[in-house]
């Protein structure tokens, strides 16, 4: 708790037979902050109605109790003179605190004093006119006054442009780190002075409600920061004014609001401003521009949509609407006869029909290509809520089912993480244990065709292996060879070793490293995987690819899964060969490589459900959505990521194996893998978009790490040179328990994992989520899902608790899952 929060107002004493003793004034504080100023300002007679600053304690009082309206007219030195006060022996003393004004003006304002840091109240006095044009339900926008340089802070005057500093959301004052908390207090409404409190906020300013910036992270622990936000963003006197949203001509009431944010599908960024909605299709638009967004239909809102809702002169209509240029492109690429200028009834579920004909003459989402043309035109597709028109309750308090169980609330998970990480198979993992049919019959017979392509495509590095062994092998065969036939020891041998083969096979093994060097694999194979069985089989058995086999470690573009495919290829290249789940699992490129991918589930219940027990009841409701988006689609530039605002939760995937890896980066420098992998999550984890997000580090491939950290020393990784544990001779096994003599592989994961903790912390100065996976097991995947399901739920109920620092802030051993 901040020190404004806990401090004590106590009544000063009665103005007794002073000259301005009709004025309304706050309490003084009694706290260790002398300076804090707690103004309340009287707003009757401007908005038609009372509103005391949350942080006085005293309430106005009307005009039958002795506040006149004389007190609009007070000048700036009647406004001084109210800051004495006498005390219990007759004299006068200045006390730290500001008189209130009445803010039927509109240039009042708050400021400070530079040479005693008191605040001062100031009105001007020749804006009647102002005041003569102030219409009730208006906002007062307030403004501040800056006594020192350009850049500096408006409460201490130091600073400069380069300071760090917190912004008013009403009137645009600027504090520095030190004033920020003196300036704005508890921050019951956000962050706004003291004195701005009750005032609607910058309308400029509502894209960042809600983000905390870096300042006030440092200032608050992270439980205060979340509350300040969430009172930013749900206060009453924050929310949207409705008479500053007109849909089609007509400004919205509160009612018409309320339903247009609380609808299953509202406006993303709703702002001020003029649109145009069409309640029948849920088509919706800026006035004047092509529709923005599609959202939910039939939606009691706005008058009646008008022909020029958007400036189209196409003489084409849907649903009285003339469209424009954009959308009768897009009709035409989806094949909808847009000849003889034609009137169309356009449905929510985009069926379409000529006015005045009852049949339906198609579909315009029915092609798979129309939703590609229209992210070509910039134009809205369908969610999966659009088509419908219910709307959520308004009221969150009175829920007896809690957020993350709403009917139609899918939360978001997005899976990422450098190339070969394993965030395909997961995905893959978790289809297949929260599907009942996690592929379908044209799914599997298009991974039955990549799995067949892969088995080529490995094959041929295999040769491409041999022949460089052979190479070698011929190589020192002829060195000795030369060595013996000078001393005249032995005779002359021929050019063959253990890695030659013969000509047949010779000539087919050329032809596929000549057809993969071309590019042309997918197109051959595996459409002549009939043709081609026999000499695979013969090439698999020959000495030459055992031998070569043998010796796969030391060929670095052969992949670790290629064993497990390798070892099969007979089998997996038959024409009756059908792909297993654990196929699928191991294979590459069955996910999209440059694209994205989701999949939505629900948690199994794991027992049958008690009565009274219904926190296993609400995860089997919860509906979750895994997306996953390829590492090549993550560049510095990446407009992918906006469009994540609305993700619960950030899975970032980190192989534990890449320690030793290397690969080029952006400059075709090459790079240690694990280096890669932090520079993605450094670009991540700092990404606007996910910063009020929390992150779950999954540390996968820990069964490969465990073999290979035996013989490979983690410091390979400049980044994980200072690890250097002391390991008893008689360690045990990697199966003990991580308190009790851990082993070598579980002392690296943790180092491991908390380099990324401390890292994230640095970043953000919130806390990391880790745990451990083995991507290939289906219950550590599961394990893993659920701890993301989990800390969902914590967010959900964490402003319901107290806890310390501690416990949120560790960067140790807390937020940990093995």
């Amino acid at each position: 708790m901040t020190a404004a929060q806990g401090m004590q107002l106590t009544r000063p004493p009665p103005l007794d037979d002073h000259p301005v003793d009709g004025i309304p004034v706050s309490e003084v504080p009694s706290s260790d902050i002398p300076s804090l100023p707690t103004v309340a300002f009287d707003r009757s007679n401007c908005s038609g109605r009372t509103t005391v600053s949350p942080t006085s304690v005293i309430a106005f009082e009307d005009e039958s109790n002795g506040v006149s309206e004389s007190s609009c007219e007070l000048s700036t030195k009647h406004s001084r003179e109210s800051s004495i006060m006498r005390n219990s022996n007759g004299e006068k003393e200045s006390l730290d605190w500001c008189s209130a004004l009445s803010s039927d003006y509109a240039s009042s304002r708050v400021s400070f004093s530079k040479n005693n840091n008191e605040p001062i109240s100031t009105s001007n006095v020749d804006s009647d006119s102002e005041n003569d044009d102030c219409k009730p339900g208006e906002p007062v926008k307030r403004d501040s006054i800056r006594k020192g340089k350009k850049g500096s802070c408006y409460r201490c005057f130091k600073g400069s442009r380069l300071t760090e500093k917190e912004v008013c959301l009403v009137c645009d004052a600027k504090y520095c780190g030190n004033c920020v908390l003196r300036a704005m207090g508890s921050m019951p409404e956000g962050r706004k002075c003291v004195g701005c409190i009750g005032y609607p906020i910058n309308e400029s300013k509502r894209g960042s409600l809600g983000r905390c910036s870096r300042l006030l992270k440092r200032l608050l622990n992270r439980l205060e920061v979340r509350q300040v936000m969430k009172a930013e963003r749900f206060c009453e006197v924050n929310q949207l004014p409705p008479n500053c949203v007109c849909v089609n001509g007509n400004p919205l009431s509160f009612e018409e609001l309320v339903t247009l944010q609380n609808c299953s599908n509202p406006p993303k960024k709703l702002k001020p401003g003029n649109y145009w909605y069409d309640k029948v299709s849920g088509f919706w638009g800026k006035e004047g521009q092509k529709p923005c967004s599609i959202i939910s239909p039939h939606l009691n809102v706005g008058g009646p949509i008008k022909q020029d809702a958007s400036n189209g002169n196409t003489q084409v209509f849907i649903n009285g609407r003339e469209i424009t240029k954009v959308e009768l492109r897009m009709l035409q690429l989806a094949g909808v006869q847009c000849a003889g200028n034609p009137h169309f009834w356009v449905n929510e579920d985009g069926s379409y029909q000529e006015e005045g004909q009852k049949n339906t003459r198609g579909y315009i989402w029915g092609k798979a290509g129309t939703k590609l043309v229209c992210a070509f035109l910039s134009l809205p597709v369908p969610s999966r809520y659009s088509t419908s028109c219910g709307f959520l309750s308004s009221n969150v308090v009175a829920r007896t089912v809690p957020d993350y169980t709403d009917h139609g609330v899918v939360h978001k998970l997005l899976l990422v993480g450098y190339s070969g990480s394993g965030t395909s198979t997961i995905f893959k993992q978790a289809k297949i244990l929260y599907k009942s049919t996690p592929f379908s019959e044209k799914e599997r017979g298009n991974i039955k065709l990549t799995i067949q392509t892969n088995v080529y495509a490995y094959l041929g590095i295999l040769l491409e292996g041999r022949e460089r062994f052979e190479e070698e092998s011929l190589g020192n065969l002829k060195k000795n060879q030369s060595l013996l036939y000078t001393t005249g020891t032995s005779p002359k041998h021929g050019n063959k070793t253990v890695y030659s083969i013969g000509t047949r096979l010779k000539a087919f093994s050329d032809w596929l490293l000549k057809t993969m060097v071309s590019g042309k694999l997918d197109a051959i194979f595996p459409a002549a995987t009939r043709e081609y069985t026999p000499l695979i089989e013969e090439l698999w058995n020959d000495s030459a690819i055992k031998a070569t086999y043998e010796r796969r470690n030391e060929i670095e573009m052969l992949p670790s899964v290629a064993s497990y495919f390798l070892e099969r290829a007979i089998q997996i290249l038959r024409t009756d060969y059908e792909p297993s789940d654990i196929d699928i699992l191991y294979a590459e490129g069955v996910t999209s490589s440059n694209g994205l991918a989701s999949v939505e589930f629900s948690f199994p219940q794991s027992a049958p459900v008690e009565a009274g027990d219904t926190d296993d009841l609400h995860d089997s409701l919860a509906r979750y959505e895994l997306i996953t988006i390829h590492a090549r689609g993550l560049g510095d530039n990446c407009k992918w990521l906006e469009m994540f605002e609305d993700v619960g939760l950030v899975i970032f995937c980190v192989s534990l194996s890449d320690y030793n890896q290397f690969s080029t980066d952006g400059n075709s420098c090459l790079t240690n893998k694990m280096i890669l992998s932090r520079k993605l999550f450094e670009t991540i984890v700092t990404h606007p978009t996910f910063e009020q997000m929390d992150f779950l580090l999954l540390l996968n491939k820990m069964d490969e790490f465990e073999e290979k950290i035996e013989h490979i020393p983690l410091t390979q990784c400049d980044w994980f040179s200072d690890f250097h544990p002391i390991i008893s001779h008689n360690r045990p096994g990697s199966n003990n328990n991580i308190n009790n003599n851990p082993s070598l592989s579980q002392l690296a994961s943790h180092y491991i994992a908390v380099k990324f903790k401390r890292l994230y912390s640095s970043l953000t100065g919130q806390n990391l989520y880790v745990s451990l996976v083995k991507g290939l097991e289906p219950d550590s995947v599961d394990a893993s899902l659920k701890y993301g399901k989990e800390i969902l739920k914590w967010n959900e109920e964490k402003p319901n608790f107290s806890l310390s620092d501690d416990s949120m802030h560790s960067i140790e051993a807390s937020s940990f899952s093995h």
